[in-house]
């Protein structure tokens, strides 16, 4: 497979662009999304075998248990910088190895279910706090220490809404070449 295959496998609807201003549209849409992804993301993958879980969405990607269970565990801690930032005066958040997180044994081998019915409850729990945020809320942020970045939490809004999107289409182009899609 050829480098360019390869990163439309890894990045099939781009990377995420944040835009320059931040509009309340963008924020309403990003916030649509974040509202109706778990259960667009249940109605993908419910039907599916053990065997088609355990399949990896690209080579050397991971499996789509192991995708379900990370998107389940990136946006609880999300939602907790979220709180940390909302509560606290630009907090350091504690940055986590996703990749080695989804090498243990509840990403690896688990029920998606579990996580299906987590990430349903945290979206809940984000989403109403979302709509509830003034824009000095919004306008509140905290530092990525992986590169010592000031994220704007109107901004994480928008990078987890593509995340969400990003992962969705990972799951679901691999049901559409496997002929798995119903």
């Amino acid at each position: 497979m050829n480098q360019q295959a390869l990163e439309q496998l890894k990045y099939p609807i781009g990377q995420f662009i944040c835009p320059e201003v931040i509009t309340s549209k963008h924020l309403h849409n990003w916030i649509e999304v974040l509202e109706q992804f778990p259960s667009k993301l249940k109605g993908l993958v419910e039907h599916l075998t053990d065997e088609q879980l355990d399949t990896p969405y690209r080579p050397e990607g991971w499996t789509v248990r192991q995708v379900v269970h990370h998107v389940s565990d990136s946006h609880h801690h999300s939602y907790i910088r979220f709180k940390w930032a909302l509560t606290e005066d630009t907090p350091v958040i504690k940055y986590y190895f996703e990749q080695f997180w989804a090498e243990l044994p509840d990403a690896k081998y688990a029920p998606i279910q579990m996580s299906l019915d987590h990430l349903s409850a945290v979206h809940y729990k984000l989403v109403y706090l979302l709509k509830r945020l003034s824009e000095e809320d919004l306008n509140k942020s905290f530092i990525h220490p992986e590169h010592n970045e000031e994220v704007v939490l109107k901004k994480n809004v928008g990078i987890y809404a593509w995340h969400s999107d990003h992962h969705y289409a990972h799951i679901e182009n691999l049901l559409k070449r496997k002929g798995w899609l119903v």
